[in-house]
């Protein structure tokens, strides 16, 4: 519409805001969520996704309506409540819930009610306690000379239980520290032995790329890497700039995997021979950005073609169930 402040006419109105009136459109941010209004009650689903210390989730029941992604929820845990963070919650812990194939109407855990600031005040405490627990269970283990290394401590929130992470190479005979330990902080004691990816997600850190590390923020699954994913992606196959934090195959080399693959679809195979009109030559090497392909002869010389000029020499592919 046109400008009335400043008159300017023409159905594009004052584009340029040099009128300095604040009621010329271009100096004001357009709204997009005005006409969208709260969202209907059937948008409300009766289970919502907590998030606790070290990125451990799980899914509980929720008849409060007015929790939303980001609250303090008590929820029931082992024998008594724990106090977490509303993670998601709406339409979207359905979908999560079919991703996982789980039913809506499974028996989850109900959550107890909304946490208030002496809530909030405990857990800060017992965030502080597991400081000091982590190191009493550290020097245990120490004087045990149990082959196993204490990562992480998380007290639930009533302290009715603790448990204690580890990592160890072999299967681990800790019964003898379980007594120890519950005896020395006169609760249930648990003890949780993790991988090297579940450690590195639980210590969290920064990325070779410069980022927080996707185990310890979004990603939900850990799944199979190998190196070929790295071939594929004609990655130098150097362990030390492959490898995370954890000492394993980073997951993001699985990121751009299918998009490689179908890219690699339209060129020949590397190694494979082909016969060209100058002679027969061998691939060497694809670029699937620029687009190229570089031959060797077998008289010695290389070429570097483009996909297009390759194309005539390639092989016919057969089709799907011919």
């Amino acid at each position: 519409m046109a400008c009335e402040s400043c008159g300017s006419g023409g159905t594009g109105g004052c584009s340029s805001g040099d009128c300095g009136t604040d009621a010329c459109p271009s100096n004001q941010p357009a709204d997009w969520l005005t006409d969208m209004g709260s969202p209907p009650e059937s948008e409300w689903f009766p289970i919502i996704e907590v998030g606790f210390k070290g990125g451990r989730k799980a899914f509980y029941r929720c008849d409060l309506r007015d929790v939303q992604t980001g609250d303090h929820v008590l929820v029931e845990a082992d024998r008594g409540l724990d106090l977490g963070t509303v993670k998601l919650s709406g339409q979207m812990v359905r979908i999560r819930l079919r991703s996982k194939s789980l039913e809506e109407d499974a028996d989850f855990p109900a959550v107890a009610r909304q946490a208030t600031a002496q809530d909030l005040d405990r857990l800060e405490e017992n965030r502080e306690r597991e400081t000091e627990t982590f190191l009493i269970g550290r020097r245990t283990i120490d004087r045990m000379g149990l082959p196993m290394k204490l990562v992480d401590v998380e007290w639930q929130f009533d302290g009715k239980k603790v448990t204690f992470y580890f990592t160890a190479d072999h299967r681990v005979d800790f019964r003898e520290l379980v007594r120890k330990l519950a005896r020395r902080f006169r609760t249930r004691v648990e003890l949780r032995q993790i991988g090297a990816r579940d450690e590195a997600a639980r210590i969290g850190g920064i990325g070779s790329c410069g980022r927080e590390l996707c185990c310890s923020t979004w990603l939900q699954e850990f799944k199979p890497v190998s190196t070929q994913s790295a071939k594929t992606q004609n990655l130098p196959l150097n362990p030390g700039r492959l490898s995370g934090q954890c000492g394993r195959l980073k997951c993001c080399l699985n990121y751009e995997l299918e998009a490689y693959m179908a890219a690699l679809r339209r060129f020949p195979r590397v190694d494979a021979r082909l016969k060209t009109d100058d002679g027969s030559a061998v691939v060497r090497k694809v670029d699937i950005f620029k687009e190229t392909v570089l031959l060797q002869m077998d008289s010695g010389s290389w070429m570097n073609l483009t996909l297009e000029q390759v194309r005539p020499y390639m092989p016919k592919r057969s089709k799907p169930g011919s």
